[in-house]
């Protein structure tokens, strides 16, 4: 009995030893047993992705273990929790994914999550919750990887200028007005009558308002004169040549007594045969089709002349309503009525815009140099104009630049409201999508945004940006010299084309330096980022604090000289 309690007694002590032994087996997995790629993490179409690959060593896992693996963010103001997934010892009657015992295994897991700015300062571990057989046990989490690259969110739409409604507004805008003087039939003789129709008077109080207008400015002054079809070519040419003659003295006259210099542009034309066929062609003359086809068949004058009188019922009619109209001068007046100057459109816009014109408002609005004369401006066409769609889309283009995406949102709407389906409201559109990193509804938007100029290929690469398809934006880019573009060539590894691009930028900022410096980051060119840094932070303090955080520059933290711009 003694000797039967002794061998329960070892019995359960060797027991409690393998049981022991098998929970020390599930301890801590070290992280050179783990690797990540991308490691740091990386920021691509607005998500942090990355895939985790592990091996569980031999003899490691339990045969009755059974072993959930979580991927956990954790990054300034919150954490991200990533799939759990589930392995199991060879002993354990479940679904899960098997570990031998003896040989180990490996394992791939992968992590996706919408990037928040936080995670800029991250960490991301591997928690676990163990248990073999009923029994849980604690396996501390491990570190894998720390630090996420963000440089992609640096594209910025913000930086692309808007597509604006064109104004109509003209500084010239012409008048014509036109007169005929009618002769008698083989007379060259100005008659009285028909120099007190209405449309030569009007022809003659233009010519005499003009010398006392500033805004009034004869563009042309033309005078043709003409001899019908009839009679012989030698008396038709000495006609219209005495009609150009008198009619041309009678404008000099004109001219002189409204004391106005300007030059008469004279010809005459001795048979009106182009005058005769459009007459025809309007006319209800019996036979008009039979004389217009003469026309086509014939080009000598005699013969069409001959044609067409033996056709004696409708030369008549011919003769009395036809032939009188072509023995005439034509007098034709272009005036060039010139608007407002810059500086005047500006004043009036400013002190009394009322007094302006829908597209002499949209037109200061483009000429003011400052933002709030702009946008002030553009108020007031809302203001007295509020069903034209124009002027709530480029008030939108001004909120936008400044920043104001929601308001320049809203006003955008009632663009749409006022003007329906307009290529530059789409495009501002989708600028303002791809301010909330919407780059699908975005490009849907560039996609109805034809002929809104360079910009749209400008909006598209930044889009390709946002969603990682960095080569595309390249592409799109093609030849700009933008921030933007620099990045492109960047983020596709074409630092040298980064460094041209960014060297070309017109009005360089903080944000051109900073790229400059993460291309010579990426390139190893310590000098480029030392001395790019220098200038970012001398046009913006706040760099100083962004570089010491940019995982970017990570191997840069000890260096001297980095330390010293960045303190």
């Amino acid at each position: 009995m003694k000797f039967t309690k002794t061998l329960f007694r070892f019995g359960a002590v060797v027991l409690l030893a393998s049981v022991f032994a098998s929970c020390s087996k599930m301890g801590g997995l070290p992280a050179e047993y783990i690797t990540v790629n991308p490691n740091p993490l990386e920021v691509k179409a607005n998500k942090v992705e990355a895939e985790i690959t592990g091996t569980f060593p031999e003899k490691y896992f339990a045969k009755k273990a059974i072993l959930e693996v979580t991927p956990v963010l954790r990054y300034e103001g919150g954490e991200a929790v990533g799939t759990t997934v589930i392995y199991q010892g060879e002993k354990v009657k479940d679904n899960n994914k098997v570990v031998a015992y003896k040989t180990g295994g490996k394992f791939t897991q992968n992590i996706s999550f919408d990037y928040v700015p936080g995670m800029k300062k991250s960490k991301l571990f591997l928690t676990f919750k163990a248990k073999i057989g009923k029994k849980e046990i604690q396996i501390p989490e491990v570190e894998i990887a720390q630090g996420t690259i963000v440089t992609a969110t640096l594209a910025n739409p913000l930086e692309i200028a808007g597509a604006t409604g064109a104004d109509a507004f003209q500084r010239v805008i012409q008048e014509k007005y036109e007169a005929a003087i009618l002769f008698q039939i083989q007379r060259a003789e100005l008659q009285k009558k028909a120099l007190t129709t209405a449309e030569v008077a009007a022809l003659q109080n233009k010519i005499s308002s003009i010398q006392a207008n500033d805004s009034l400015k004869v563009s042309s002054l033309g005078l043709s004169a003409y001899a019908s079809p009839d009679g012989p070519t030698d008396l038709n040419e000495k006609l219209a040549a005495n009609r150009k003659k008198n009619t041309e003295d009678f404008l000099t006259k004109e001219l002189k007594k409204s004391k106005l210099e300007t030059t008469v542009d004279a010809k005459y034309i001795a048979e009106d045969w182009d005058g005769f066929q459009e007459l025809m062609m309007q006319s209800d003359i019996q036979d008009k089709e039979l004389i217009l086809r003469v026309l086509s068949m014939y080009n000598d004058p005699a013969q069409r002349e001959k044609e067409i009188k033996n056709l004696s019922a409708a030369y008549t009619k011919i003769a009395d309503q036809i032939l009188p109209q072509l023995r005439r001068s034509k007098l034709e007046l272009v005036v060039d009525v010139i608007g407002k100057s810059d500086e005047q459109i500006l004043a009036i816009a400013k002190a009394e815009p009322s007094k302006l014109s829908l597209e002499e408002l949209l037109y200061g609005a483009s000429i003011a140099t400052s933002a709030s004369e702009k946008a002030y401006i553009t108020g007031q066409a809302i203001s007295l104009f509020p069903e034209d769609w124009r002027a709530y889309n480029n008030l939108a283009t001004l909120k936008f630049a400044d920043g104001n995406v929601d308001e320049a949102k809203a006003l955008l709407a009632t663009a749409v409201a006022k003007g329906g389906d307009q290529p530059q409201v789409n495009f501002n559109l989708g600028l303002v999508e791809l301010t909330a990193k919407n780059y699908k509804k975005a490009q849907e938007y560039f996609g109805k945004s034809a002929g809104v100029g360079e910009a749209l290929a400008e909006a598209q690469g930044v889009a390709y940006i946002q969603s990682g398809e960095y080569n595309k934006a390249v592409t799109a880019f093609g030849n700009s010299t933008s921030n933007n573009a620099a990045l492109a060539n960047l983020l596709a590894g074409n630092y040298q084309k980064a460094t041209a691009v960014v060297d070309a930028v017109k009005n360089p900022t903080a944000d051109t330096y900073y790229l400059k410096a993460l291309i010579g980051a990426r390139s190893s060119n310590k000098d480029q980022v030392i001395s790019s840094l220098t200038k970012a932070i001398q046009a913006d303090k706040s760099y100083a604090k962004k570089a010491a955080c940019d995982i970017e520059f990570a191997k840069y933290l000890i260096d001297s000289d980095f330390l010293a711009i960045v303190k």
